[in-house]
């Protein structure tokens, strides 16, 4: 046999092309792609996890569901503060081959119960629910309501080392079955599981559940808790996702917030910062400080700060008037001053019974009406009564001897002068402190009072966006005419344009009087910092705290909490600027180190 073998010569172009071809291949060898950049150093596959560049991964898959999944059942899962990918595949299948199958499981369901029944067998729930949920899910099928998908859902969760996986592990898995849905790990298939989290869009698990829209759409994943608004300032840091906490508290139904923090969790902290940055949008504040916590804020932005003791200058009367009301009664802002009066008296001379609140109100008009201040004249230009004349008027009614020999420990004994002369400050400036850390424990709850009342006319005679602090509000509450004025206040604010915020740390004594809770429920912003143990279920119970967030509030570092605004609310971090921090701090070592570097630089 004889084999011919023929051999054909290239043509001179081909054979230039095809080595242009191997050179371009070469060419390309040598060309670091957008794969070499992203793929990991190394790789190592165990039987349930690997280690990808020295991090340890681990992957979970869905198995199973309950009945009934609820609306944002994954946001545990998602807010966790750990590094996760998640990937969900969703199928979409035909519905004329579904409501075939589904008819059939409808056949056979129906004849396991009819044969149930002619045995005389107890009847079964399970079969029982089997079936009229089959039927539903035919007739939303068949009007066009619901599809029908095949749904896959796969973690994978990252860590440094071994055990610190296996913790995160068993976290997910606790999350997870809380809402009783059970999940595996993708033991002996690791590498399929972290392929399939990728961003690849590859399912090399190909684990997945039947399920139809509704619940399907529960496991929507942006459900981050998200508390932030287009205007406002920033109040802290989202320590569920890290975005910003931006809020305008005057865009509320009501301007009022509350803060309740333990000693030292940074509640002073975290007002003088939210009143240092309200300045800078135009909003005027006004504060009570009971421990001079806020005067090197107050020279620091040119602010008054006015100190009331028995040995300033700085005087108010409680007989003021409101000016300049042109929308309101002149009757009723008379009638509104002898109120308050009445309860500031119960304060200075401790609770008057029927008879000397008689007493005591007629004195009081009359007193006004010796200076002719009456409902029926104009008393915007009168001269305004002091404590004194009270006093004589109250000599010169029969059975109030008494009241006016107590009354006069403010006007000519120990307490003399403070609460008996003309009012000779003004708020003119856009920061405005009232010192009382050196006032005498007795005359704390009168002075607040007194200020608050001279605070209030001001307000209500022009109309400014205010914001006006009590620091240490509990004083208010353990009398019930001051804890009375001070819901009137955040009851009428708004009204007023003004925003209270109220700040105590001692939250059982503050929510024991009756006007506590209803100051709480008035204001739309309330804002939880580290609590003692104490206090935290008289807090968990206001403010309705699962069990997670009052291991939160315990746990919490300084400058963390729970902040409010409405109906939503989001754990916080709050952060201020390195020059923010010089100005607010209230860390005796930090401040005095502060004044120590200040009269450094005085002295050179």
């Amino acid at each position: 046999m004889k084999l011919n073998f023929f051999s054909k010569n290239k043509s001179p172009e081909k054979s230039v092309g095809r080595q242009l071809l191997e050179a371009e291949r070469a060419f390309r060898k040598g060309i670091s792609s957008l794969r070499d950049l992203i793929a990991p150093s190394a790789m190592k596959v165990e039987s349930n996890y690997l280690q990808v560049s020295g991090k340890y991964a681990r992957s979970f898959f869905v198995l199973t569901y309950p009945r009934y999944l609820s609306t944002n059942w994954l946001s545990p899962v998602i807010n966790m503060d750990i590094p996760m990918d998640i990937s969900m595949f969703i199928y979409p299948m035909e519905t004329d081959v579904i409501m075939k199958k589904l008819r059939d499981k409808v056949g056979q369901l129906q004849a396991t119960i009819s044969m149930n029944q002619d045995k005389g067998a107890v009847r079964d729930p399970m079969l029982e629910t089997a079936y009229h949920d089959v039927e539903e899910l035919r007739d939303s099928l068949q009007q066009g309501t619901e599809r029908y998908f095949r749904f896959a859902l796969y973690f994978t969760v990252y860590a440094d080392d071994l055990p610190a996986l296996d913790k995160i592990s068993s976290s997910v898995e606790s999350a997870l079955s809380s809402k009783l849905v059970v999940t595996k790990r993708a033991v002996l298939q690791a590498e399929q599981g972290f392929n399939s989290t990728l961003p690849l869009g590859a399912d090399e698990l190909a684990i997945s559940t039947n399920m139809n829209t509704g619940p399907l759409s529960t496991a929507f994943p942006f459900v981050s808790s998200e508390l932030t608004s287009n205007d406002g300032i920033l109040y802290g840091i989202n320590r569920h996702n890290n975005s910003l906490i931006l809020f305008d508290r005057f865009q509320m139904e009501n301007a009022n917030s509350v803060v309740f923090a333990k000693a030292g969790a940074g509640k002073s902290y975290a007002v003088k910062l939210e009143v240092l940055r309200s300045l800078m949008i135009g909003a005027d504040v006004i504060i009570i400080d009971p421990e001079n916590e806020y005067k090197h804020l107050a020279e620091a932005v040119g602010g008054s700060y006015l100190g009331v003791s028995l040995n300033s200058n700085s005087r108010i009367n409680p007989f003021d008037l409101p000016k300049g009301l042109a929308d309101e009664d002149p009757a009723d802002v008379l009638r509104s001053a002898v109120i308050n009066l009445l309860g500031l008296m119960n304060l200075m001379l401790g609770k008057l019974d029927p008879t000397e609140e008689a007493i005591m109100d007629r004195a009081i008009w009359e007193t006004y009406a010796t200076h002719d201040i009456t409902p029926q004249s104009d008393f915007s230009t009168a001269q305004i009564p002091t404590m004194s004349d009270l006093v004589e008027v109250l000599g010169g009614i029969q059975g109030a001897e008494s009241l006016a020999q107590r009354l006069s420990k403010y006007t000519d004994g120990t307490f003399s002068g403070i609460f008996n002369q003309p009012t000779n400050i003004n708020l003119d400036n856009q920061l405005v402190v009232f010192s009382i850390r050196d006032l005498e424990d007795v005359l704390r709850p009168i002075a607040i009072y007194v200020i608050l009342n001279f605070i209030w006319n001001e307000v209500r005679s022009s109309l400014k966006k205010r914001i006006l602090v009590i620091d240490e509000a509990w004083w208010m509450m353990q009398h019930e005419d001051s804890a009375r004025f001070l819901f009137g206040i955040a009851k009428r604010s708004r009204k007023y344009y003004l925003g209270l915020t109220t700040i105590t740390q001692d939250v059982s004594d503050f929510l024991a009087s009756p006007y506590g809770k209803p100051v709480v429920t008035n204001s739309s912003i309330q804002l939880l910092l580290k609590q003692s143990p104490a206090s935290i279920d008289i807090v968990a119970e206001t403010f309705f705290l699962t069990e997670g967030e009052k291991y939160l509030l315990l746990e919490s570092e300084v400058g963390e909490g729970i902040f409010f605004a409405g109906l939503k609310h989001v754990a916080i971090r709050v952060v201020a600027s390195y020059t923010e921090d010089q100005i607010i701090t209230t860390d005796p070592k930090q401040r005095l180190d502060i004044q120590k570097a200040k009269e450094a630089l005085e002295n050179q």
